[in-house]
Order: C-alpha cells, then structure tokens, then sequence
C-alpha cells in the first residue's frame, strides 16, 4: 500500500513520446492545420515544450492528455502568427448570398445541411471527414477562424484576441467559411454518392 504522503515524481520519459504519441498528435495537428509541415512543425514543439516543461506534469492526468493541451496551445499560437502574415478574407463581400444557409447571427439554419445532404445519409463522422478535406481549399484565415471555432470551442473574443482581428472581422470570415464549406461538404457528398450508386 502506498503512504499518502509520497511525494515521487511521476514518472516522465520523452524518449518514448514519438513513438507512443506521435502519431495521435500529428493527426490531430494536421485535421487543425491542413498542412503536413505545419503540423509537424507543432507536434515538435509540443515535444520540446514537454520536455522543457516536464517538472509541471503532477501524474495527475493521462501523460498524452497532458501533451495534447501543449499542443493545442501551439496549435493557437502558430494560428496567430500564420494569421500575421496570411490576411485574407478580412473584406466584406456584399453580394454573398448565403441567407438560405444562415441566420442572422451567423448560425447554420436548421436544416441547412439537409437541403445540401439527405439527412437519411448523414453520419456526423463521414461528414467531419469530409469537411476537414474541404478545409484544405478554404483561405487559411477563414479556415483557421473554423478551426477555433467550431472544431477547438473557443470563445469569440479569445479568437480575436488570438488572432488580433475584430469580431466583425471574425464573424465575416467564419460566415465565408461555413458557406464555402456547405458548398464543399454538398458537392463532394453527392459525388460520393453518385460513386457509390454507379458501384452497385
């Protein structure tokens, strides 16, 4: 039986973190991010921060938990200074006619996926996998935007703390993402379909 009073440490070993974690965080890096070098560039700061940072780990948690919110950390900052360089989709386009999709505040309407996608064939995993593909065509600052959004749950005004852009600029940019994206996610839907019927 263990003294409650026992003060070891827990127990950390980097060397085993590629092989053991490697993959799980550049799978993760890369469905944020879009990009192999990106994500790679995170996963090994992630591991550099770990290792710097090990003396912080309490073993109160999963060892990989522990490296997955370094990671997300590094996930926000590379964002932001990508966001630095990259600004696209800071301008309003006034003829966007994308009312049927969203509501006033930017929300999808009920239903806006089912006039895209029969709603008897959505499974919610076929769909991320087919959204995150589609990410990759969007302009980095509308799908980073996406990403923290929706896929990471952060608040608005973190994002736009992140980011350094306002929240109108924000809400532009996410507004033009969910719209490309509605059109991405239909068309490359219909066409898995279309495949899937000429199959048979």
């Amino acid at each position: 039986m263990q003294d409650s009073n026992d003060t070891t440490e827990p127990i950390i070993d980097p060397a085993r973190w590629v092989d053991d974690y490697g993959d799980y965080l550049y799978r993760y890096a890369f469905s944020r991010l879009r990009d192999n070098a990106a994500a790679e560039e995170v996963v090994q700061e992630t591991f550099l921060a770990g290792i710097r940072f090990k003396d912080r780990f309490t073993g109160d948690g999963v060892e990989r938990a522990w490296l997955l919110g370094i990671l997300k950390r590094k996930l926000i900052d590379y964002v932001r200074m990508r966001n630095r360089y990259d600004r696209d989709g800071s301008y309003e386009d006034s003829n966007d006619s994308s009312t049927q999709l969203f509501d006033q505040n930017g929300n999808w309407k009920t239903g806006a996926f089912s006039s895209i996608i029969p709603t008897d064939t959505l499974e919610s995993q076929e769909i991320w996998e087919v959204v995150q593909g589609c990410l990759k065509h969007l302009p980095k600052g509308q799908a980073d935007v996406f990403v923290l959004s929706v896929m990471e749950e952060m608040e608005t005004e973190e994002i736009c703390k992140e980011l350094g852009i306002t929240s109108s600029n924000l809400w532009v940019r996410l507004h033009r993402a969910r719209l490309a994206l509605a059109k991405c996610v239909g068309s490359k839907w219909l066409m898995d379909e279309e495949v899937t019927q000429n199959a048979q």
